[in-house]
């Protein structure tokens, strides 16, 4: 079995396993307690902290430890908008940030703030041009991703901290996907990772807050780490995470120019060997191990079922999930193909053999997936005419890529000039048909109020 998927979740590194039986052995103790096991386990407590606050770049006093990645997100993006109520209640993130810190931003809209988002382009980075321009007076608290979990665009993060940095406002960086491979540049004022993404155990996080950043930590509070997150620490699972940090840190030089190597490869090979396939992402502001694509009239669930049959673990930011009937909030905001989308985030130690055979493989298996889908209702049953230059395709109560993939057996029903109009219920119509539009060079004209669903009208220009 081939496991891509790295960026969910890292394979458990050695130095990690090794750090973690150790220290179950002899980190069991009440690390608060004065007596010699206390002391003991007091002591790897102090070195995992030192460890861990070397890698991210701050003091050991600045760092504390908290049972998730996510929650290390909502404990900073909460503490730091409360430290900073005086000021005001506005919270700016990215519309690619993880669900993490949306969620937090949705429950602190929800309490009466302001949030607001700031686009991304079409490879998913923020103009730190507006990111700035988003900057007010009543600004608590800024977060911005250091690089993005779904497609690994690398985001400007340096120049955005000087921006928020001139206008006195703190700037969160969740640096869970980047942490592994490097300190994050720029002077942010908080920051938070999780250990599994570098291959540490699951169930460790870290959260950075600078001196002199106003910070208020919520909920009810004990004296274990600073107070900023209650609880007995899991020190043997924070053991094994700061030394798989150290670990992966020491070997992230040479392994980012092997991994780059082969998801160079990927990224040149797949719309070559695939039809109709948007690669996505920045192709050269990214993360050495994760690229992504998109393919037309696929299916994103059967596609990757089918690629797991062929002992290849991937994932998706598609709207056709298991855990998702919408598009990915990530791939909605960069406006790009949301069908048939496989991300491959490859961990270190991937085999030059495993990326070929996933060339090799890929092919057959999408063509197959579309073969499955090419003709689910007869033209007739779907088409009516609207006069002489338009068409109805309807596609309701069927999910995407249904409606594109009807759509495009008939753009050529229409003179050039002529409009189809898609009557779909799928909001991942949405963003599928405006995308095929552009990969096909026609105009997608909008949308129109439909007596079900919605109309989205496409002109044929070629």
């Amino acid at each position: 079995m081939s496991y891509f998927d790295a960026a969910s979740a890292a394979p458990l590194h050695p130095v990690a396993r090794r750090a973690l039986m150790a220290s179950l052995d002899e980190g069991w103790a009440d690390p608060a307690r004065l007596h010699k096991e206390g002391r003991r386990a007091r002591l790897l407590l102090d070195a995992a902290r030192e460890a861990a606050a070397e890698a991210v770049g701050c003091r050991p006093d600045e760092l504390v430890f908290t049972p998730s990645g996510t929650r290390a997100v909502h404990s900073g993006i909460a503490g730091a908008l409360v430290g900073r109520r005086r000021t005001g209640r506005h919270l700016i993130v990215s519309a690619v940030e993880h669900s993490s810190v949306l969620h937090a931003a949705d429950a602190h809209e929800a309490d009466g703030g302001t949030v607001t988002q700031v686009a991304v382009d079409r490879v998913g980075a923020v103009d730190a041009r507006e990111f700035a321009g988003a900057l007010r007076p009543d600004t608590a608290l800024a977060c911005l991703q250091s690089a993005n979990h779904e497609v690994g665009t690398v985001q400007p993060v340096a120049e955005v901290a000087e921006a928020c940095r001139a206008a006195g406002v703190p700037l969160l960086v969740d640096a869970a996907q980047s942490l592994g491979w490097g300190p994050v540049g720029g002077g942010w004022s908080l920051l938070a990772a999780s250990a599994h993404k570098w291959g540490g155990p699951p169930g460790v996080g870290l959260l950075a807050v600078r001196k002199g950043v106003r910070f208020a930590p919520q909920g009810p509070r004990d004296e274990r780490e600073s107070g900023r997150a209650a609880g007995f620490e899991n020190l043997p699972a924070i053991v094994a995470a700061a030394a798989s940090l150290r670990a992966v840190r020491a070997e992230a030089a040479e392994e980012a120019v092997r991994l780059r190597e082969l998801t160079e490869r990927i990224r040149a090979r797949v719309p070559r060997l695939v039809p109709d396939v948007e690669v996505v992402g920045d192709p050269e502001r990214r993360l050495p191990g994760i690229v992504t694509f998109s393919c037309l009239y696929v299916d994103g669930e059967t596609l990757l079922h089918e690629l797991d049959r062929a002992d290849f673990s991937v994932s998706s930011g598609s709207s056709c999930t298991s855990s998702t009937l919408t598009p990915s909030h990530v791939l909605k905001a960069m406006g790009v193909l949301s069908e048939g989308n496989v991300r491959l985030s490859l961990p270190p130690g991937t085999r030059e053999e495993d990326v070929e055979r996933f060339l090799a493989v890929l092919p057959g298996v999408v063509a197959g997936v579309r073969e499955k889908l090419g003709a689910p209702v007869s033209a007739g049953e779907v088409l009516t005419r609207e006069g002489d230059e338009a068409l109805v395709v309807d596609a309701l109560g069927r999910r995407c890529p249904i409606p594109v993939i009807e759509l495009a057996k008939v753009i050529g029903d229409v003179p050039v000039g002529g409009t189809v109009r898609v009557l779909s219920d799928d909001e991942a119509a949405r963003l599928d048909i405006p995308a095929w539009c552009a990969m096909r060079g026609q105009e997608y004209v909008g949308e129109e109020p439909a007596e079900r669903g919605t109309a989205h009208l496409v002109r044929r220009v070629s």
